[in-house]
């Protein structure tokens, strides 16, 4: 068997997991969210108005302040809706499975043993500090 076949292997494997499943179930109960979809439209639309406002020649600070207000107000509301959290949360936990496949494959890019290669290291973030991505 091939690597790329391996890969495609994998990817089956990864699409069996809990982790996949419950991303599947969370996208589509927030694509069919009425109200969250509604929700994005007048975030995107007020984003838009934002920019235009923006842009304008004689900018108008209050109006721009009041969109800016309107625009901050519908994003706290997409992102405490329930269908968005539970969405977030499950991209969280598959992107976590993802991550160890990833630092399983980078390692053993790297000459590690891939049956013992730190899969539980995550990044702090500061580079300054880093002996290097695994």
């Amino acid at each position: 068997m091939d690597i790329v076949q391996l890969a495609r292997e994998m990817g089956k494997q990864i699409q069996q997991t809990e982790e996949y499943k419950n991303l599947q179930v969370a996208r589509k109960a927030s694509d069919e969210d009425k109200e969250l979809q509604d929700l994005i439209a007048q975030f995107n639309i007020k984003r838009m108005d934002l920019s235009s406002a923006m842009q304008e020649e004689n900018k108008d600070e209050e109006k721009i302040t009041s969109l800016d207000k309107e625009l901050k107000e519908l994003y706290q509301k997409v992102m405490s809706n329930e269908s968005l959290a539970a969405f977030n949360t499950a991209k969280m936990e598959l992107d976590a499975i993802m991550n160890k496949v990833q630092m399983v494959l980078t390692a053993s890019v790297n000459g590690e043993d891939p049956e013992t290669c730190d899969v539980e290291h995550s990044c702090g973030g500061s580079c300054s500090t880093c002996g290097g991505c695994h």
